[in-house]
């Protein structure tokens, strides 16, 4: 009880110090002993400055020993603000809210210690309500008061790399920062606050880039991220500049700034990535966070990248736009061939050598091309899978296209005759655009096996089919006239076989426009269809020749042979095992003397060994019927059959006789 009342009364005097002390600093008493006015020590502003520095040493004494500290005498020595510096009665409110506003901050700063100090003190003697509520009052203005001058603060770190930048407010800011840090005051936490003042001034600095909507500028995202990193940059550049030794080490000025920059940028990103829908901004996208915005913050900090995450749902969007693009680009293919070709009857363009040809397989080509060049510069993984992709789609298109072209120009076939000959171009002119496709692909079959060898056994059915079905035509076309052979009628005109050739011959031109190999096969297929069904005639037993006409059936059937001969080995046919066929059949019609025939079974059984023996017969029936009972005959029928026997395996691909029904 004595102990608290001496305590009071210690309190009591000491605040009664404090009070004289203002009162005589307020007036400019003398507190020292010598009176004289002649004294050299004794002048006027002399006492005034030692009434000062007094006065204020003891109202810091004073109020120290009423305050338990947190440094010691040694650390107090060494503190960034001295003592001296905080005025020993703080100026009004409106004065300390007119230093924040004019940017005198270092004055705000410490009027704002000196009545945090005086509040401190006043909390003390505090004795009646009334001086509460004042007490109350002036916490708020204080509070008040740090929070404008945080706030201030914040804004002049916020703008530091506009060019408004004043360099002298954020000293001011920087030496408050760390004063605060060694002496906790009312701003606690300011490292954090100004990192939040680097993120948002970061954020200012990006929202200022121009940015078009779609409508005003087809290249908008393109255009605004080529902007937003070269603003990026030249606030990096800045910070370097300027900034950096503004700060102390410890603040970590330029990881900060990249730090802020890449969370910023990546908010920013994720934002544009809402407003894209077409492949080509996806493409701008992630080729500016690999290559521009990645690149550029990795040289000056070895190690940020985008959160994995955010750049997987961009790549996997991507890569469904760019197949979603894929099937609408193969539809528009079949689209514009339905269009400006097939409905416009246009006749199709040749290469230089004078192949038929279509842009189909080039625009296929260049455009899977293009997508893989794009993509294998911003991730080989994501360029392969829309490769393999895209080379799995074309399976459906083949498919789609072989309808929509059988649909389009079936219409030809009962056209004029300049119309059939456009239709049949048509055909030559995708078994080559296709086959050409199929070459173009094998680039992808290191990576892509598989789908590329589907590529190839869809092409190869493709036009295999375009080939059958000109190949269908073509029989057609000339069965009505093959049907004429070996009858009375042919022997006496060549009315048929004239229109037959003239067939060929049409078709050798149109061949001369389909490129190998489908146009070996092409040729041969015609040349084989030719030589069985001409032959197949003599299996019919439509006409059996009387009174030596064998001889003259025998001559004609050498001589159109020969005719065909010619025509198929103009067009290039391989089938050469075919042409003596003719010959062999030719002797054994026409020879005059029965018994010889059995010397000319051997090169025909040797060479077309699958003939049996009813096609032996039927070819004897035309030869002539009346003497297939006779002894001669009976003995060309044995020697037929020992040669049967002694022959070897037929050849699959010397097959003939066996197809003829």
């Amino acid at each position: 009880m004595i102990y608290s009342c001496r305590a009071n009364k210690t309190k009591r005097h000491s605040q009664k110090i404090l009070q004289i002390i203002d009162h005589q600093l307020q007036f400019g008493i003398n507190l020292t002993m010598d009176k004289s006015p002649t004294s050299p020590k004794g002048g006027f502003f002399r006492r005034l400055s030692s009434i000062r520095k007094s006065g204020a040493h003891i109202k810091r004494k004073l109020s120290m020993s009423r305050q338990p500290s947190t440094l010691d005498e040694n650390e107090n020595e060494n503190k960034d603000i001295k003592e001296t510096e905080i005025p020993p009665k703080p100026c009004s409110v409106p004065m300390i809210r007119d230093y924040i506003k004019t940017d005198e901050l270092r004055k705000a700063y410490l009027n704002l210690l000196s009545l945090n100090l005086e509040l401190q003190q006043e909390r003390e003697t505090l004795e009646d309500r009334a001086s509460a509520v004042d007490l109350t009052n002036k916490e708020t203005d204080l509070k008040m008061l740090f929070e404008s001058l945080g706030n201030k603060m914040s804004d002049i770190v916020r703008s530091s790399t506009q060019p408004s930048f004043n360099k002298e407010l954020l000293e001011q800011v920087v030496k408050i920062i760390l004063d605060e840090e060694k002496k906790p005051g009312m701003m606690q936490g300011w490292r954090e606050k100004w990192r939040e003042a680097v993120r948002d001034g970061v954020r200012d600095t990006l929202k200022k880039v121009d940015l078009d909507s779609p409508k005003q500028n087809a290249s908008w995202l393109a255009v605004h991220l080529g902007l937003l990193g070269k603003a990026v940059e030249d606030d990096l550049e800045k910070v370097k500049e300027e900034l950096l030794n503004i700060y102390p080490p410890d603040f970590n000025v330029f990881e900060t700034y990249v730090s802020c920059h890449h969370k910023i940028m990546e908010e920013h990103l994720k934002g544009l990535l809402e407003q894209v829908t077409e492949s080509k901004d996806y493409h701008a996208l992630l080729d500016f966070i690999v290559h521009h915005y990645a690149s550029d913050v990795k040289k000056e900090q070895k190690a940020i990248e985008q959160e994995q995450d955010f750049i997987s749902k961009i790549k996997n969007a991507y890569h469904q736009r760019l197949m979603e693009d894929f099937k609408v680009a193969l539809e528009n293919i079949i689209n514009i061939e339905r269009d400006n070709m097939w409905k416009m009857k246009k006749t199709p363009e040749r290469t230089d050598d004078g192949f038929l040809t279509a842009e189909v397989h080039m625009d296929i080509c260049k455009l899977i091309a293009a997508y893989a060049r794009n993509l294998k510069e911003i991730d080989e993984t994501l360029e392969k899978s829309i490769v393999r992709f895209c080379l799995e789609e074309l399976h459906q298109f083949h498919i789609r296209f072989a309808e929509e072209f059988t649909r389009h120009t079936s219409f030809l076939l009962t056209s004029d005759l300049l119309d059939l000959c456009l239709w049949v171009q048509y055909h030559i002119t995708y078994i080559n655009t296709f086959h050409s496709l199929k070459d173009l692909m094998q680039c992808y079959k290191e990576n892509c096996s598989a789908q590329v060898e589907q590529l190839e056994k869809d092409v190869d059915e493709l036009t295999q089919r375009l080939r059958q079905i000109l190949i269908d035509h073509f029989k057609n076309d000339i069965k009505p006239y093959l049907n004429g052979m070996m009858t009375k009628k042919w022997l006496k005109t060549d009315e048929d076989f004239t229109e037959v050739t003239s067939r060929i011959e049409n078709y050798s031109g149109l061949c001369k426009s389909m490129r190998n190999p489908a146009a070996q096969v092409f040729i041969n297929d015609v040349h084989y269809y030719v030589a069985r069904e001409y032959v197949s005639q003599l299996m019919k037993k439509k006409y059996s020749c009387k009174k030596n006409k064998n001889e003259e059936a025998a001559c004609k059937l050498r001589t159109q042979w020969k005719e065909l001969k010619k025509l198929f080995n103009e067009m290039g046919s391989s089938l050469d095992w075919l042409y003596p066929l003719g010959d062999y059949l030719s002797d054994i019609i026409g020879m005059e003397n029965k018994k010889s025939i059995k010397d000319l079974l051997n090169p025909l059984v040797s060479n077309y060994p699958d003939i049996s023996k009813k096609q032996m017969s039927a070819v004897l029936y035309f030869r002539d019927n009346s003497q297939l009972l006779s002894l001669e005959w009976h003995h060309v029928m044995n020697q037929f059959d020992l040669i049967k026997r002694d022959t070897g395996n037929i050849l699959p691909e010397r097959n003939f006789f066996t197809d003829i029904k």
